[in-house]
């Protein structure tokens, strides 16, 4: 059932890799190398072709997956499930120390909003201690394999949750993302260890916990 939120009350839109956790030093590793492996096989290219066709519908269209999809017919839930494959990721996952109780004390509802799959967005959610801090969690499946930077992705989780644009908060580590949230309305907090902050972002974070201090840049 669609929750109708109080206008003035924060809807807190949270992506999950290098948002959440660190999926830098182990898991996107073996997330590049199973797509690499699931490109060149399924399409019969070297290693070298398969990296670079990898990159460019990445950059093109903010997942692989889109691209796959369109330009080769691929079928996503079979994609995800042989690229989102773990041994033990309960290992392989970097999550700071605090992290819970900073989502706890945030005010306001949350919701995850991920280009990652269902199963995997889930067991990191689980592993992490943290399931239960959010109202609803929106992976690819549910965005209808059309992910973010797309508006219909935005727009799909507005519908859903009854929620405007102006209500929201998009805390995220990719700036294609925050751009579009920032064009429909969005307030917009980059997770970068940088120092720049582009036009397109509100608040910059070194770390996502320090979300709360920054409160008052959001308001």
């Amino acid at each position: 059932m669609t929750q109708h939120t109080n206008r003035r009350t924060p809807v807190w839109l949270f992506d999950l890799d290098n948002t959440l956790h660190d999926a830098r030093p182990h898991i996107f590793p073996q997330i590049h190398r199973a797509m690499m492996a699931y490109i060149r096989d399924h399409l019969g290219l070297d290693e070298a072709a398969a990296g670079a066709l990898r990159q460019h519908y990445w950059q093109r269209y903010g997942a692989t997956l889109r691209g796959l999809m369109r330009h080769h017919g691929t079928d996503p839930r079979h994609f995800l499930h042989h690229t989102h494959q773990f041994q033990d990721l309960a290992r392989m996952l970097v999550v700071e120390r605090g992290l819970r109780a900073m989502l706890r004390r945030l005010p306001g509802r949350k919701i995850v909003f991920s280009n990652a799959p269902q199963q995997y967005t889930e067991s990191v959610l689980e592993l992490a201690g943290i399931a239960s801090c959010f109202d609803a969690v929106y992976t690819v499946e549910r965005l209808r394999f059309t992910p973010k930077p797309a508006p219909a992705a935005f727009r799909r989780v507005l519908r859903a949750e009854g929620l405007v644009p102006r209500q929201c908060i998009l805390v995220e580590d990719t700036l294609d993302n925050l751009r579009t949230a920032k064009r429909l309305g969005m307030k917009t907090v980059w997770v970068n260890p940088g120092t720049r902050r582009p036009p397109c972002v509100d608040v910059r974070l070194v770390s996502v916990l320090e979300l709360p201090a920054r409160l008052p840049q959001l308001s």
